[in-house]
């Protein structure tokens, strides 16, 4: 009765069918990773966010003994004393607020004699790039690391010439045109004093420590997996009972 099904053509039917369905599991249980690597990612964020800021050189000191890594200095929050140097870099093609624009970095040499790379904030497109102030600061930020070419992306110039514009904070890249060591972490700023003013880069907000859509996309997947598989016993019923009808009106 069922030997219809091991004909080439069924065969076929049962290869793409098992493909769709072990595609449609694997793309939900993708999403449910990635799910999971969101939540701790959110948590991580918020428990290193919310600690008291430390003083840059202690976190760096920390990072030279190897008592912590620049992954776990990521989102401490610290404080910055010293003067900023005054060329700037844009890292461009950013966006805040539903607005394109511009992250402006800048060098400071703190008062500890480190050279540190901080992300002043964004600026709309547009905009003339507001200058770092001449004066001693403090400020206050998050420890962030260097960010690194995605497989694809593409690369910034390297032509020997300081750069004015960057795709990411490459910090390798960038302090071959600053003085001294350049820290191995940069700092994102939040706040300063002197205070941030009308006309200066905007701090960089957090990133949204939502859950994202991952537990929606998965449950579509597995839906979508279990559609498929509901479809393969239908198209079998249908064909079985065509072949039944057929055998019994001839």
């Amino acid at each position: 009765m069922y030997g219809f099904l091991f004909r080439p053509r069924w065969l076929l039917f049962h290869v793409v069918v098992v493909a769709g369905i072990t595609a449609m599991m694997f793309a939900g249980f993708w999403q449910l990773d990635r799910l999971s690597e969101r939540k701790e990612f959110n948590a991580r964020v918020i428990e290193r966010s919310q600690t008291e800021p430390s003083s840059l050189r202690s976190v760096l000191s920390r990072i030279e003994d190897g008592s912590l890594t620049p992954d776990e200095a990521e989102w401490l929050p610290v404080v910055v004393d010293g003067t900023y140097l005054p060329d700037q870099v844009l890292n461009f093609n950013k966006s805040q607020g539903g607005r394109a624009g511009d992250n402006v970095l800048t060098a400071a040499v703190t008062d500890d004699g480190d050279t540190v790379i901080v992300n002043r904030g964004f600026i709309p497109l547009g905009i003339d790039v507001p200058a770092a102030p001449a004066t001693a600061v403090r400020g206050r930020g998050y420890v962030r690391l260097s960010e690194v070419r995605e497989r694809g992306g593409v690369t910034d110039t390297d032509d020997g010439e300081p750069l004015t514009e960057i795709r990411r904070v490459d910090l390798e890249r960038l302090a071959r045109q600053f003085p001294g060591d350049v820290a191995p972490v940069y700092v994102q700023l939040i706040a300063s004093d002197p205070p941030i003013a009308v006309g200066d880069p905007e701090p960089v907000v957090l990133p949204e420590l939502s859950n994202g859509p991952h537990l929606s996309y998965a449950i579509q997947w597995f839906t979508f997996s279990l559609a498929v598989v509901v479809g393969w016993v239908l198209a079998v019923r249908r064909s079985l009972k065509t072949r039944l009808t057929a055998e019994a009106s001839g």
